[in-house]
């Protein structure tokens, strides 16, 4: 397997140093548009690993919103599989030159949506990943994989979904992604700092748009951002958390392939983290519309959410100051094996402490860039295999979770991922 990471931003770096300490790849072009990040990616692998660890790793210089530049980069290292590691707003052309160079694909995020023309919170416009499944016949007639959603919201989330379908559950009421965390981030001085763990461009898009939720009877629709607001107790000493609907690729993705009457994705944002996005709305902050503003060199064209960006802490550098821990899962309820009714929570959590020990990456960033490695390594093995434009519960979730889990002594991961009763 030859790959070719496209980003080395915070999950890029993550997953570069995730992906150098296995031996299923012969090759990985770790690119960026400042090639200068690709390479101290590559420098931080050589100095904990040493360079024999690193030479399978090189770095390149890319530009995602050009088709034509992924796929000569493809071309030009033979790259079997193109690796989305940049924002959602470069899938279509990250997605595009692959197909181009006739590789597979993964992504973590997908192709953006658009509000239904007459009203935002009616039945929805364009989905998120609409563009990406139509477009599943040329990768079908190309003999192409378009693995999407392969993070860990979405990714992993939808792996425990799948296995739950499989083993846990006769029949699903509710596929129901719940993602919480205790993170704190400090200044020098101590003191608590607005400071997201992800990217603000990102987190925008998914909270600041109508969010999704799916039933059986009516379908994919929309309510108002924070809807149903309720309290979920995560584990591992995280504890409760008020979340709230937010769009997310998992409601557009488990009704392809797992029966449930009901998906939803709700987010453990807090209230200040709410009041800041309806704020940056209010003042329309969010937009992605360039405005044309002044400055030293003259009047520019800017996006006010790239202001947003620019002007906040970068997340693949907050973890240094950064406490606590994240969780990402699926709760289910249904009827059991046994046809007795059962409600579970099957999660993974990741400990800012060790993540930043062991691999110098914070643990939202390194939680998402986990497990498209993991589903790399079965593509290459092919226990996972396809063609088309697949989500993550199109495969067998056992050999996943499996591989996930296995200590590193026996050729797995060493992460541990959580069934708990409710």
């Amino acid at each position: 397997m030859r790959i070719l990471l496209v980003g080395a931003g915070g999950v890029g770096d993550a997953i570069a140093k995730i992906a150098a300490r296995r031996d299923f790849f012969e090759l990985l072009v770790v690119s960026d548009y400042d090639p200068a990040r690709s390479q101290r990616t590559i420098d931080w692998i050589a100095a904990k690993h040493g360079p024999e660890t690193a030479a399978r790793l090189v770095a390149a210089r890319v530009d995602a919103s050009d088709p034509e530049s992924v796929a000569a980069l493809a071309r030009e290292h033979r790259a079997t599989h193109v690796m989305n590691a940049v924002e959602p707003k470069f899938v279509p052309t990250v997605f595009a030159g692959a197909l181009a160079a006739g590789a597979d694909y993964l992504d973590m995020a997908m192709s953006l949506s658009e509000p239904h023309p007459e009203s935002p919170y009616a039945q929805t416009g364009v989905k998120l990943g609409d563009d990406q499944f139509e477009q599943a016949p040329d990768w079908e007639q190309a003999g192409c994989l378009a693995l999407v959603g392969m993070g860990v919201e979405p990714g992993l989330s939808d792996v425990f979904a799948r296995y739950a379908a499989d083993h846990l559950f006769e029949s699903i009421d509710e596929l129901g992604t719940r993602d919480g965390a205790n993170l704190v981030v400090r200044d020098e001085a101590g003191n608590e700092i607005f400071a997201p763990s992800f990217s603000i461009w990102t987190t925008i898009e998914e909270c600041l748009n109508p969010p999704v939720v799916w039933t059986k009877e009516a379908g994919w629709y929309t309510t108002e951002p924070f809807s149903e607001p309720e309290i979920f107790d995560f584990p591992e000493g995280i504890g409760a958390v008020e979340c709230v609907n937010v769009e997310h690729e998992e409601v557009l993705l488990m009704p392809r392939w797992l029966d449930a009457k009901r998906v939803t994705f709700k987010y453990g944002l807090g209230d200040e983290f709410i009041g800041v996005l309806k704020t940056l709305h209010t003042l329309h902050l969010d937009s992605v519309a360039p405005l044309r503003v002044r400055s030293a060199n003259g009047p520019v064209e800017v996006a006010p959410r790239d202001v947003v960006a620019a002007a906040l802490p970068d997340p693949a550098a907050i973890g240094p100051r950064m406490t606590g821990k994240t969780c990402a899962g699926v709760w289910v309820t249904g009827t059991g094996r046994d046809g007795a009714p059962r409600e579970v929570y099957l999660y993974h959590v990741a400990d800012n402490e060790w993540t930043m020990r062991e691999y110098e990456s914070q643990c939202v960033v390194w939680q998402t860039a986990l497990n498209p490695v993991i589903a790399l390594e079965l593509l290459s093995t092919g226990v996972w295999s396809g063609v088309g434009v697949l989500g993550p519960e199109a495969f067998d979730a056992r050999p996943f979770l499996d591989l996930m889990s296995a200590p590193e002594s026996d050729g797995g991961y060493g992460q541990k991922w959580g069934l708990q009763e409710r």
